[in-house]
């Protein structure tokens, strides 16, 4: 993280059967584990969508289908002892291989090399008081409301 840099980047939400794809992380500060859909920084040039198709690809190899923007985020946090301000562009997409909601954990690697654990979350416990929190604040309410902009019939809108 740069510091007093705001940082606009992407996450991209898988979901199943009422779960979530999200990478299991730890702050060691805070000796606090959470979780984060998988995304990262918009390069100079690149629409937001086509960063979450790239960013699948690096991390995990995965290729994604369906991109479809839900929401805007603003993150400011702490990690690591180092403040940060992101602006997230969250999208929701799906798996070209469907063996892939198949399995409970999924593993990759960052650009740097550091391993990645993306494991499906339940959104009923993640909702839970005292589950690891889910990053970046606001998402599990953004998600909620497009889930139910998607479940209206036709009747139901004015």
């Amino acid at each position: 993280m740069k510091p007093n840099a705001i940082r606009p980047i992407v996450i991209c939400v898988c979901r199943h059967e009422e779960r979530i794809l999200a990478a299991e992380s730890e702050d060691p500060v805070k000796q606090q584990r959470f979780y984060r859909p998988l995304g990262g920084a918009i390069e100079f040039g690149e629409y937001s969508a086509e960063t979450a198709v790239r960013e699948f690809q690096e991390e995990l190899g995965a290729t994604l289908t369906d991109v479809r923007y839900l929401g805007t985020l603003e993150n400011v946090f702490t990690y690591n002892g180092q403040s940060g301000h992101e602006i997230v562009l969250v999208y929701d997409g799906r798996f070209a291989d469907p063996s892939l909601y198949e399995r409970s954990v999924i593993d990759g690697a960052e650009d740097s090399g550091a391993p990645i654990r993306a494991v499906w979350l339940s959104l009923a416990e993640c909702a839970v008081p005292g589950a690891p929190p889910v990053y970046p604040t606001g998402l599990l309410e953004l998600l909620e409301k497009s889930h139910a902009k998607t479940q209206r019939t036709p009747s139901s809108e004015f």
